[in-house]
């Protein structure tokens, strides 16, 4: 069969490829390579730059820089079927260059080509050069929208009370805005630290010495060099001390940091599914849509399944890529190398995650009904109210007292509780306090957010 959509294997490039097609130029094989040449041809220029040699007079960087910046599918077939003959993926894009370079009347220039680097010097700056953009142009925005939309709708709902479950069990109320509040700062927190985890690259030569840069020319401060290419030329940070490969532990730390994130929105994801079983919010209704194939009335809440299906899958690949990754035998193995290819399958799954909660967020409708209605049938959650102020007040064992009014009892009305009011021996002006506490205004400071 034919690659399509329909025949792919993974559903990140068959069900799901209409939606992940903003991260196929960072994460395909056509990405990767892109980021090889680009790599390839700022180092070259940068040694130009550098005066290590000297550009042909005709060879303009422009020109040069158009090699990654219009670089096309056939460019990509073409180092491709390179790559079959010399059986690596990197040297296929040096002679690729060199063939680009040598059309452009470059000369003996051609030599300076990945001049004294390891193929990991292109793959652990091009790797990370993707990942970076992907994140800054992709994903971060859309996880910023998202956390933007959450608290908005906790400004909004903000005066809602609503009957709080501990243990699944009826609660002293809260309201519906802080309760979104407490995701929306989880979150900030998460993505405060994501943010400040450094890029990370390797670029040193075969061990990470730059032991042919320094034996070609030993007078130059190849250490300065590669610092100001990498962070310069390619806006990432390099590590001063690797072996043949980088040691990936920012990688690790940003992939657990989004595993993290992650775990927050499964849980939001599990908390608004239950809420809408609870009917406190109801789903806008799609023309044409189905809930069943079998059941007309069912409007199910799949945004939010869907969601935690896809965060759960970047999860596992998440936590093996971080346990993983940091670990090489000694200078180097091959193991990162077909591992780091996958990066882009759990950003895809969480790419898909965010946009379900977006769909899912933008359905819900409050049923206000619903919530009073539970809040009215829990009469027993002011309990915590009127022992408290007993308490205050020096009343003798206020909490055993609201505990053999309240404890296991199918039903506590308002009738109920001010009726037990009635006889405590205390002031009419704190029997007047203790009557004012309702279900509905019995929710606690009234943040500011």
């Amino acid at each position: 069969m034919e690659l399509n959509a329909l025949t792919a294997i993974s559903p990140v490039d068959g069900r799901y490829r209409s939606q992940l097609a903003a991260l196929a130029p960072f994460f395909s094989e056509f990405g990767l390579i892109r980021y090889r040449v680009r790599v390839e041809v700022e180092y070259f220029l940068y040694l130009a730059e550098k005066k290590i040699f000297k550009l042909p007079a005709g060879v303009k960087a422009a020109k040069l820089r158009s090699i990654y910046e219009q670089f096309s599918e056939a460019d990509a077939a073409q180092i491709k079927q390179t790559e079959k003959i010399t059986n690596h993926d990197v040297k296929a894009v040096e002679y690729f260059l060199k063939e680009k370079l040598a059309a452009l009347g470059a000369g003996d220039s051609v030599e300076w080509v990945h001049f004294g680097l390891t193929s990991q010097d292109v793959n652990n700056t091009a790797v990370p050069l993707l990942w970076k953009e992907a994140m800054e142009l992709e994903f971060l925005p859309a996880l910023l929208n998202m956390h933007l939309h959450l608290y908005h709708l906790a400004q909004e709902w903000k005066g809602i009370p609503m009957l709080a479950r501990t243990h699944g069990q009826p609660a002293s109320p809260t309201t519906l805005g802080k309760e979104l509040m407490v995701f929306v700062e989880r979150l900030e927190g998460q993505i405060d630290q994501l943010l400040n985890i450094p890029f990370a690259a390797k670029f040193g030569g075969a061990t990470g010495n730059f032991n042919a840069h320094h034996v070609a020319f030993p007078d130059m401060d190849w250490v300065k060099f590669g610092n100001d290419f990498v962070e310069k030329k390619l806006g990432l940070e390099r590590m001063q001390f690797t072996t043949q490969i980088e040691h990936y532990d920012n990688l690790a730390a940003q992939f657990d940091t989004l595993k993290r994130i992650n775990t927050i929105l499964i849980d939001l994801c599990r908390d608004i599914w239950q809420y809408i079983s609870m009917e406190y919010f109801r789903q806008k209704v799609k023309e044409g849509e189905v809930g069943s194939s079998a059941m007309p009335h069912k409007v199910n809440p799949i945004d939010f399944e869907n969601a935690e299906g896809n965060l759960g899958i970047a999860n596992a690949l998440y936590e093996h890529l971080s346990a993983k990754l940091p670990i090489s035998r000694l200078q180097r193995d091959l193991t990162d190398s077909t591992v780091l290819r996958n990066i882009g399958v759990p950003m895809s799954h969480g790419f898909l995650a965010l946009r379900s909660i977006e769909k899912g967020l933008g359905k819900l409708l409050l049923n206000k009904a619903k919530m009073e209605e539970d809040l009215e049938r829990n009469w027993a959650v002011v309990a915590e109210a009127i022992q408290t102020v007993l308490r205050r007040e020096n009343y003798p064992k206020p909490y055993e007292a609201l505990k053999e009014l309240t404890r296991g009892k199918s039903s506590i009305t308002k009738e109920d509780i001010h009726a037990f009011i009635g006889t405590l021996k205390v002031s009419a002006k704190v029997k007047k306090e203790l009557k004012a506490i309702t279900p509905y205004n019995y929710t606690g400071v009234d943040f500011d957010y």
